[in-house]
């Protein structure tokens, strides 16, 4: 009888996840051990710096750095974590109009420079209202998950003591991006108008979503493991009421043509990868 091998994994909680994560979907071959974390991104430094993981959630930005300086993680073809970031920029109503392309030479708090939703909400800016990214004032809170990387000089890190709502309602940044939904405060407002719309707009252009997080292995496990670590990942999100996020290479090429697009324009990566090099023989044919 063969034995089952034991991953550690990192894969937060959500509907396409939950019969996985509760043992409703199982392997006579693979048992996947959960990393006991508050949320999946709590763990991002773990898979990168310290290669601690079999299974990784990660954000696709997060990867892409990874994959930029060598980390031995490749792809499986699922995404877990998708939304479009439109409502995510915000700003303080209350000191006076502000639109989208009035943020040249503005000051702008961020949680970190190489942030997924951060580096969406970039693009978006410079692609859809002709904002110079490089003459914006970035303050950040953290640094990047992945340690090699080095944020361009204009980013200053934010003086002990400061948060990003509290400044942004001080007026010492004119406007944010946050990692989630605004509090209940009217003073914030989002700063793209009608975000919904101009969501709708982005995607019909481009013929995409944006992509958040995406399932990785790392390099050396057997193509048994991984094919199986993936399927128990589609039965999951089947029990999971067959979410719209994308599974497959095929139903991510284009997701996945955007990001990269978008990270190496913003020279967050030194080589435009194509979408094929992010995976391996194994996951590439999943």
């Amino acid at each position: 009888m063969a034995e089952t091998r034991t991953l550690s994994t990192l894969l937060g909680d959500y509907p396409i996840t939950r019969a996985l994560r509760r043992g409703e979907i199982a392997s006579p071959s693979v048992r996947l051990r959960f990393a006991d974390v508050k949320s999946a991104s709590a763990g991002f430094k773990r898979v990168v710096r310290d290669l601690e993981f079999d299974v990784a959630e990660l954000a696709i930005v997060t990867f892409l750095l990874a994959k930029a300086h060598g980390k031995p993680y490749v792809l499986l073809p699922a995404v877990v974590v998708g939304r479009f970031q439109h409502p995510y920029l915000v700003y303080d109503r209350e000191r006076g109009p502000l639109a989208p392309g009035d943020l040249n030479g503005k000051r702008v708090g961020i949680r970190s420079y190489s942030v997924t939703t951060v580096t969406w909400v970039r693009g978006i800016l410079a692609e859809t209202y002709g904002v110079d990214l490089d003459s914006i004032a970035w303050t950040t809170f953290e640094e990047p998950h992945v340690a090699e990387f080095r944020d361009p000089p204009s980013v200053k890190r934010a003086a002990p003591g400061k948060d990003l709502l509290g400044m942004l309602l001080a007026g010492e940044i004119d406007a944010a991006i946050l990692g989630g939904e605004a509090p209940s405060d009217s003073r914030i407002a989002p700063l793209i108008a009608d975000p919904a719309a101009a969501a709708r707009a982005w995607r019909e252009k481009h013929g995409a979503i944006q992509i958040n997080h995406m399932v990785t292995v790392k390099q050396g496990l057997s193509a048994d493991v991984v094919r199986e670590v993936y399927r128990l990942l589609v039965e999951s999100k089947r029990a999971g009421g067959e979410s719209d996020l994308p599974f497959g290479v095929e139903a991510n090429r284009r997701n996945l043509e955007i990001a990269i697009d978008y990270v190496h324009r913003q020279r967050l990566i030194p080589k435009r990868f194509t979408v094929d090099e992010l995976f391996y023989d194994v996951t590439r044919a999943l």
